[in-house]
């Protein structure tokens, strides 16, 4: 019994200090885009999210009051037509500037996802946009490789579609 006790705290040692780990280290998926559209109009196609089916190719649907420390419900779409859903909680809804939410998958520091959208005014009326997630968690090694196949690719279009819609295109 006593070797048996120490095997399981070996192994309870190493998997604390693997989640540890890799909560201390993210994994961050980083993307940005200056659009020719003042952070205002940015802002608002991001917001109106009764309008996502219409324009936005990775987050199909978002329901929900934009409220710090309300939780959304969003349906997010990979390259491959998966679709997830899942109800993240809101950290930052600073209008023109921010829009930032935590996902995690049950119980925590499993695979934890922190999305933002930070807008940035530039000169001549234009808007840097920088859309990032930060994952954590001691699933989140496993993933790397999908998650740059399979979600970067759909920041970036969002992005893409988030400029041709704030210019009205």
């Amino acid at each position: 019994m006593k070797k048996f006790l120490i095997a399981l705290g070996t192994v309870l040692v190493v998997v604390a200090g693997w989640t540890v780990y890799t909560v201390a280290r993210p994994f961050v998926l980083h993307t940005e885009l200056d659009i020719d559209a003042s952070p205002e109009q940015v802002w608002k196609v991001l917001t109106d999210r009764q309008a996502y089916p219409d324009w936005n190719p990775f987050i199909t649907s978002s329901t929900g009051e934009l409220t710090v420390g309300g939780t959304i419900t969003n349906v997010l779409r990979d390259t491959k037509g998966s679709e997830t859903k899942f109800t993240p909680k809101l950290l930052a809804v600073t209008p023109n500037q921010e829009l930032r939410w935590i996902g995690k998958v049950p119980p925590g520091a499993l695979f934890d996802g922190e999305h933002s959208f930070r807008l940035t005014a530039l000169p001549d009326g234009r808007t840097h946009l920088v859309q990032e997630e930060k994952f954590t968690g001691a699933a989140v090694p496993f993933t790397r490789s999908w998650l740059n196949k399979t979600i970067k690719p759909q920041f970036e279009a969002m992005n893409q579609a988030l400029a041709a819609r704030a210019l009205g295109k």
